[in-house]
């Protein structure tokens, strides 16, 4: 097996497969277009890590200009700390007594802020921050048509901001949404305005807050699928757009957002049953099927393309003797967020060849 620093400069061939692999310079120009969008618009980017879950991506996003991380779980702020990257929002609620200990841990060492949306978590994370001796900062989150987590716009927001507000050990830090529901409307129009709906009500209950004498300093939203309008709305601060850098098929063929796949799956031929039929060695393990299908690139006219947990079956819509048993084929990815977590590694390759191998570790994948 090879090791990881023994693949730098080999052609991309050199690897083993499936294997998980970004073209750099597409994953700079998506990242490029991102950053450079936020500054347009005079906001900050706090990107999402949960799509990579790599400490390697993370400094390339602070190096393009992000202000700090956004991660969905604990353990990628963990990561992050023992990378050097200590500036971190973890949008998600921290519940029980295994990970607040470790969150209480952590804050020690970094600025870690985290999601709360209800006064009994609030009331809990303030007991173990008075006990540890530290100051939390939080971000009320709003559930704003999204209908996931989050407390409801306006008055509700305002009540939790006061709880939170009588806690010496907590410090409200702003107000956050994830306006996800507006991400897979198809008329442009129609999903503008209901982005800006959402992300109007979460400007809203921050002015609510403000006018009855709590600060609010951070306004925090927009996700790849959105950013571009949530960045242009007056009293947004920050966007946490991450995963848009891999440019993968959820994001651009669902989405429709216009970034370049960067990221893939390599595969190779395993069986030709037919001269229509092409199988190879990449399935439901090697990428996720549920947000978007993968994509093959590089074969002549498809007719269908079907995953099982180790294979990947495409049905040609004519008759072919290419590609042959050993052959490659690379797959876009169908969702990163859903498929980096079954690789160990990130390949980066630059014009056919390995330029770096990004390890993901596996600390970070779930916890």
């Amino acid at each position: 097996m090879s090791t990881p620093s023994s693949l730098v400069g080999k052609p991309v061939m050199a690897l083993d497969t499936p294997a998980l692999v970004v073209d750099l310079d597409i994953l700079e120009r998506n990242l490029a277009w991102i950053a450079g969008t936020c500054a347009k618009h005079g906001v900050g980017w706090r990107p999402h890590c949960k799509s990579h879950k790599s400490p390697d991506i993370a400094r390339l996003q602070m190096a393009a200009g992000a202000i700090g991380i956004t991660c969905a779980k604990l353990s990628e702020a963990e990561m992050l700390v023992e990378a050097g990257i200590t500036d971190i929002l973890v949008a998600n609620q921290i519940v029980g007594p295994i990970k607040i200990a470790r969150l209480m841990r952590l804050c020690r060492r970094a600025d870690v802020m985290v999601a709360v949306d209800g006064a009994d978590n609030a009331q809990t994370l303030a007991a173990a921050a008075a006990a540890e001796g530290v100051r939390l900062r939080v971000l009320i989150e709003l559930d704003t048509g999204t209908r996931r987590a989050g407390v409801l716009p306006g008055a509700p927001v305002l009540d939790l901001a006061r709880a939170i507000a009588g806690y010496p050990s907590l410090s409200l830090a702003g107000v956050m949404t994830w306006e996800g529901h507006a991400t897979r409307i198809p008329d442009p129009g129609e999903k503008r305005r209901a982005i800006a709906e959402a992300v109007g009500a979460l400007v809203a209950s921050a002015d609510l807050c403000r006018t009855n004498g709590i600060p609010i300093g951070i306004v925090s939203c927009g996700g790849t699928g959105t950013f571009e309008t949530t960045a242009r709305i007056t009293g947004v601060t920050e966007i946490q757009a991450g995963g848009g850098i891999f440019g993968d098929v959820c994001y651009r063929s669902i989405y429709n957002v216009p970034v370049e796949y960067g990221l893939t799956v390599h595969s190779i031929v395993t069986s030709r049953p037919t001269d229509r039929r092409v199988i190879t060695d990449a399935g439901k393990k090697a990428m996720s099927t549920d947000a978007g299908l993968p994509v093959p690139l590089d074969l002549p006219e498809v007719d269908s393309v079907g995953f099982s947990a180790e294979h990947a079956k495409i049905e040609l819509r004519r008759s072919s003797a290419t590609p042959a048993v050993g052959d490659r084929i690379r797959f876009v990815v169908g969702y990163a967020d859903t498929t980096i977590h079954l690789h160990q590694e990130i390949v980066a390759t630059r014009g056919g060849r390995i330029e770096q191998v990004w390890p993901i570790p596996p600390d970070a994948r779930l916890r």
